[in-house]
């Protein structure tokens, strides 16, 4: 797993042009899955217990929903800690520290294993990661689910993201630029 997790999401190709995903907004999320998936493969995995999720991150908030919120585009979303700073466009750079999952439980990335959190702008990176960072306030933390078509889609990343890949994140939004 440390091979993995030495990947940021800069190396494994974020800010590539090609990698971006953009979500036809009448295109059902299970049409990028292969026939032989069944739909249960693209819901969100079940509510997952904080201690675990908060292994190396800062604090949640004492009243998080075990239950997603789904944007039009698909991505799911629940807000761990609360910020009435400001939102980040998809326009502004964003310092965040975070980890990601696929639905298996293997972890791809972790600024929280590197010991640094990672600067980037906002419109170089997946879909699900532009969307769902303007919903987070300046200090705040929030869980993706991001399905496939808003991730790397049909291509995936070699070497870490399978393709049809829906990735999980949790994220803290450090500042914005």
């Amino acid at each position: 797993m440390k091979c993995c997790l030495k990947w940021s999401l800069v190396s494994f190709a974020l800010f590539a042009s090609g990698c971006r995903s953009t979500p036809e907004p009448s295109a059902p999320i299970a049409s990028e899955l292969p026939a032989q998936q069944a739909p249960s493969a693209w819901k969100p995995v079940s509510f997952v217990d904080k201690t675990e999720l908060q292994v190396g991150t800062g604090g949640m908030d004492t009243s998080v929903a075990p239950e997603f919120l789904t944007t039009d585009s698909g991505l799911r979303y629940r807000v761990l800690r609360m910020s009435d700073a400001a939102k980040p466009t998809a326009a502004d750079t964003v310092t965040v520290n975070y980890r990601g999952w696929l639905n298996n439980g293997k972890v791809f990335d972790s600024s929280y294993e590197r010991g640094a959190p990672t600067t980037f702008p906002l419109r170089n990176v997946i879909a699900g990661w532009t969307e769902g960072m303007q919903l987070v306030g300046e200090g705040g933390m929030i869980e993706l689910w991001v399905p496939s078509r808003l991730g790397y889609g049909e291509n995936g990343s070699p070497g870490s993201i399978p393709p049809h890949s829906n990735l999980h994140f949790i994220v803290e939004l450090v500042s914005i630029e």
